[in-house]
């Protein structure tokens, strides 16, 4: 598996006049926005924006909190921190597009004097020691086959005593995944682990878990009432769609399956740096 693989599977052309287009045809002014008007195209994991404020609730970031977000995609994540909480969050993605994506959104409201993107890969970060009081990462580590790295650099850029806020798909009892799903087309660039295997991997890293979730079964109601809300609607102008095209009926069907056969598992994870 090579970066440059994992970048393809998620570049998507131009996405900012994309989304402005479908801001506009549901009715927002791409001028007046707030981040919860991104919600349905920047929060790309299983349960969206409610997952991160049950996530973001657990740590509390302080105002004079610097945050990093490991994975960040269009910055949804960061954003909300940012604005409910007041920190200021970098965040890094090994996609190009996703970071000058998430710049402009962040000036689109109003956001950009307390978040930042930089493109950069999770195995090397281009920051010093100690640099952070917070690490955080949603639906990313399943494109990083060396997560023991990835968890040492989280480990390493973290004050003593930081939490590291995890919320991943991981490998389920139920069998191998079936493909594709958003994170894979196919499975050269998925590389989930089970549970006990996540946690041998933080634990090796130098980090302590001090709270463990499994959210599966609200992953499986989460879809289930998505689809009603797409038999009833129909598909929203703003969404997933707009990342992975026509396939994502496809990859949404399958996640859907893996999650019902326990192919996959999704659990959240706070961890504090020893």
């Amino acid at each position: 598996m090579s970066l440059a693989s994992v970048e393809r599977h998620y570049s998507r052309g131009d996405l900012i006049d994309a989304i402005r287009a479908g801001l506009q045809q549901s009715g927002k002014d791409p001028d007046r926005l707030t981040p919860a008007d991104l919600a349905p195209i920047d929060e790309f994991h299983i349960r969206g924006r409610q997952a991160t404020f049950e996530l973001a609730d657990k740590v509390q970031p302080k105002a004079a909190n610097r945050v990093l977000d490991i994975g960040c995609g269009l910055g949804g994540a960061s954003r909300v921190l940012a604005a409910t909480y007041g920190c200021r969050v970098t965040g890094i993605d090994l996609t190009e597009a996703y970071c000058r994506t998430a710049a402009t959104l962040a000036r689109w409201v109003g956001l950009a004097d307390r978040v930042e993107y930089r493109h950069a890969n999770a195995l090397a970060l281009p920051f010093e020691d100690g640099a952070f009081e917070i690490a955080w990462t949603q639906h990313a580590a399943m494109n990083i086959p060396d997560k023991a790295q990835a968890y040492r650099e989280a480990h390493r850029v973290l004050k003593a005593g930081g939490s590291f806020t995890l919320y991943d798909v991981l490998q389920g009892d139920g069998g191998p995944v079936h493909f594709p799903v958003p994170w894979a087309r196919e499975p050269s660039i998925s590389h989930l682990v089970t549970p006990q295997e996540w946690k041998g991997l933080l634990g090796g890293a130098g980090f302590e878990v001090v709270s463990w979730r499994d959210t599966t079964a609200a992953g499986r109601d989460w879809f289930a009432e998505m689809n009603r809300r797409m038999q009833e609607s129909g598909p929203p102008p703003v969404s997933f769609a707009l990342l992975s095209g026509p396939e994502i009926a496809e990859m949404a069907r399958n996640q859907q399956r893996n999650l019902e056969e326990n192919r996959i598992a999704l659990v959240e994870a706070v961890c504090r740096r020893l």
